[in-house]
């Protein structure tokens, strides 16, 4: 866990004197700069980027994000994950399209990992190897609907400012639009993403399979929106399902290292 360094402002009482200039080992740390968390491509809109800033900054923060360490959800009620984000550790369970149970224990920034499929781990390294991959490929479309807001402004993506515009339910937005240059699974993708001039927060968003598509794949709400630990996370979008969403102070290392079932989180 994170240590906070708590600074103690002593007031002197009695006689008022003048303060001291502080020491070299005494200097307060810098304040954060959000222009660091920045990295969308050259080509990106000025007024995009702010707009991304200030709904990131009504999710709780860049500084409250970083120090969200571990989360789980089941992406529309469906697979469960349980993340570590500072370790990169995974853990997706649920049933495939072939009625079997499923199991990975993977990092996903080392690529590598365990899998279990109707109950028994496989083995065969090359099974495996795109076991762990398909795992991967899950975590990365079902945590991109968890936390999309927090990513807007990641590498390779183009962020454009495509006007106000009304949002289904009427009410007015800034429109701000993705797409990708050779990152993730799906560049060809793009984003059409609501943020209402109301609440400052992503309210909607339009997917379009393929960035030239005139008309775009759906449109979904992307609302609900509660405090998890110290980040504001939206709850709905789409399908009346319960993602039951929830940050954890802490996981057992099991969670993450064994295949026996969770249980009392």
């Amino acid at each position: 866990m994170i240590s906070f360094l708590l600074l103690a402002i002593v007031a002197a009482t009695g006689l008022a004197c003048a303060p001291e200039s502080a020491t070299a080992d005494e200097s307060p740390e810098p304040a954060f700069d959000p222009s660091t968390r920045v990295h969308v491509s050259d080509a990106s809109d000025p007024k995009a980027i702010e707009i991304a800033q200030a709904t990131i900054e009504k999710m709780g923060g860049w500084q409250a994000w970083d120090r969200t360490r571990f989360l789980s959800w089941k992406f529309f009620g469906g697979r469960q994950h349980y993340w570590d984000r500072w370790t990169g550790d995974v853990r997706i369970e649920g049933q495939g399209r072939d009625g079997n149970e499923f199991l990975f224990l993977v990092n996903i920034q080392e690529q590598e990992g365990r899998a279990w499929q109707g109950g028994e781990e496989v083995t065969d390294p090359e099974t495996l190897k795109a076991a762990v991959d398909g795992a991967r490929q899950m975590w990365v479309n079902d945590s991109y609907w968890l936390i999309m807001p927090f990513k807007l402004l990641d590498p390779g993506v183009t962020l454009k400012y495509a006007g106000e515009q009304e949002m289904e339910d009427g009410r007015a937005s800034d429109v701000l639009e993705l797409t990708f240059d050779s990152v993730g699974y799906t560049p060809q993708n793009r984003y059409h993403v609501f943020v209402a001039k109301d609440t400052g927060l992503v309210e909607q968003w339009s997917f379009f399979a393929n960035a030239a598509d005139e008309e775009p794949g759906y449109t979904l709400p992307w609302t609900g929106w509660q405090t998890f630990g110290e980040v504001q996370i939206a709850t709905v979008h789409g399908q009346d399902r319960d993602w039951q969403i929830a940050v954890h102070d802490s996981l057992p290392a099991s969670v993450f290292e064994s295949a026996d079932p969770v249980a009392g989180l």
